[in-house]
């Protein structure tokens, strides 16, 4: 009888546990750290980190290479960067259309609950990776891109013409959009930490508004040969004549520069590379430092590490594009600084330098720009050793390298200016290969190991996989583009 009782009183505790922890399954089993829905907030900030690692990693990995800032120690297949070798690219194009789903999520997200400054937010961001992707390639999937829950897994590509039409309009929209009276309500912006008020305003959507104008004054500078198909030059004009309605970028503090925390998960993404990969198998060229060395560019010692010749430290760069049968020593010539590594300050997408000179090339051409070229020009130089927290030497401006001569003809200051924008865009994504194939800016020496049927690149091949997902849309891009190579020309270099 006792045992029957024991055997009784287990199971009706057994059974008043069990509905316990049934009756407070959901309070136990919520997580009061994870948002309960999906938010802008939650979205962007790891949007920020992933996307902007994408870019400088590109930026160090094609751009570098083919606009000789570095070239690889050894080179015996007889192709490569250097040698003006373009394979298919699958990077930018698969991180950017991946991340790009993020954006157009951000989007709608906003949209549904009223938050305009998102919205503008993820605007902004689409528009500045869509530059990057079409300047790449050229015509790509746009207006039917990002579809594929809807069915849509076979998208066609978009004119550049139509695809920046649209950036254009978009800007305007997001410019419009981006209101500083307003909080982000869901905080997540770790650009420019828009999640908060200061004394009614929100700077950090003053600077957005900053960077939208900013993006928007650089692509279509990009497009000026294209004036008359779009109206080009009316756009900068209004865009410069109303600095209340459509401010730019004027000061440091307004960069978009992603800046790494150094805690986890936001590390520089170089943070865990390996010497080997890091250094010691590529170096920096001839071309590029020796003029950084004849100027005494104080930027030298933040980029890179000096090698011991003579038993003095000094900067020294190798050859680009030399023949297969080179091979330079390991550790004898200079490459990047490891401080580079853990920098703070490398997720750059664009700067107050870069705006001050475009605003120098558009002074240089008659737009009114409020100062006169050679002001801009030096205030680009001053402004992007500022960012780099480089010394600039009292004399640097007046040197006979970097002076401005405004007696000089317009196409040497124009060169001026440009070959300084070449060196304030590193790590800048892809932009001085974009500027070059705008400007003809700066003149890359030839190295002797580049067969002479080889020209230099103005695209990016489509990637090699598009052939078996999407081929029908491909090769119609292909035609339209003039041949899937790196000789077709995009639609505003043409």
């Amino acid at each position: 009888m006792i045992k029957i009782n024991k055997k009784f009183s287990f199971l009706f505790l057994f059974v008043v546990l069990l509905s316990s922890c049934t009756k407070d399954f959901e309070d136990i089993n919520t997580d009061p750290n994870r948002p309960e829905q999906i938010t802008p907030g939650v979205m962007l900030g790891q949007l920020q980190y992933r996307i902007v690692n994408s870019s400088i990693t590109a930026s160090r990995n094609l751009n570098h290479e083919l606009m000789q800032v570095d070239a690889p120690r050894s080179s015996p297949s007889g192709e490569g960067l250097h040698r003006y070798v373009i394979n298919p690219g699958a990077g930018i194009w698969t991180s950017f259309y991946s991340y790009m789903a993020d954006i157009e999520d951000i989007n709608r997200t906003s949209e549904t609950l009223g938050e305009n400054n998102y919205k503008a937010i993820s605007m902004i961001y689409k528009c500045w990776a869509y530059s990057i992707i079409t300047d790449l390639y050229g015509d790509v999937p746009y207006s039917e891109a990002v579809k594929a829950t809807e069915g849509n897994l076979k998208p066609a590509f978009d004119k550049q013409k139509d695809i920046y039409i649209k950036i254009l309009s978009d800007l305007e929209q997001a410019n419009a959009l981006l209101d500083p009276s307003k909080a982000l309500t869901y905080g997540g912006d770790l650009l420019y930490n828009s999640n908060s008020l200061s004394g009614g305003t929100n700077p950090g959507i003053v600077k957005w508004k900053k960077f939208c104008n900013s993006l928007k004054i650089r692509l279509l500078l990009r497009l000026s040969k294209r004036n008359g198909e779009i109206n080009i030059n009316e756009q900068i004009t209004a865009l410069l004549a109303d600095p209340v309605k459509y401010p730019v970028f004027t000061s440091n503090a307004d960069d978009a520069i992603f800046k790494y925390t150094g805690i986890y998960p936001y590390y520089n993404p170089y943070f865990n590379t390996r010497q080997l990969e890091w250094r010691d198998g590529t170096y920096v060229t001839k071309y590029f430092i020796n003029k950084m060395n004849t100027d005494n560019d104080p930027r030298r010692t933040i980029w890179f590490r000096t090698v011991s010749v003579g038993g003095q430290n000094v900067y020294q760069g190798i050859e680009s594009g030399y023949p297969i049968t080179t091979e330079y020593q390991v550790g004898a010539n200079t490459s990047y600084n490891d401080v580079m590594r853990t920098l703070p300050q490398l997720g750059i997408m664009m700067t107050w330098s870069e705006v001050e000179s475009i605003k120098a090339e558009l002074a240089l051409k008659g737009f009114n720009t409020g100062k006169s070229s050679k002001q801009h020009y030096n205030s680009a130089i001053t402004a992007s050793m500022l960012q780099w927290g480089a010394s600039m030497p009292s004399n640097y401006l007046t040197q006979t390298g970097v002076v401005y001569d405004t007696n000089a003809s317009i196409e040497a200051q124009l060169e001026r200016i440009i070959t300084q924008k070449y060196y304030a865009s590193f790590f800048v994504d892809y932009q001085s290969w974009f500027e070059k194939r705008r400007t003809g800016y700066p003149i890359l020496p030839r190295g002797t190991g580049i067969p002479t049927e080889r020209v230099f690149p103005n695209r990016v091949p489509y990637p090699t996989y598009l052939q078996s997902l999407n081929p029908e849309n491909l090769a119609a891009a292909s035609a339209a583009m003039g041949g899937d190579n790196t000789v077709s020309k995009v639609w505003w270099a043409k």
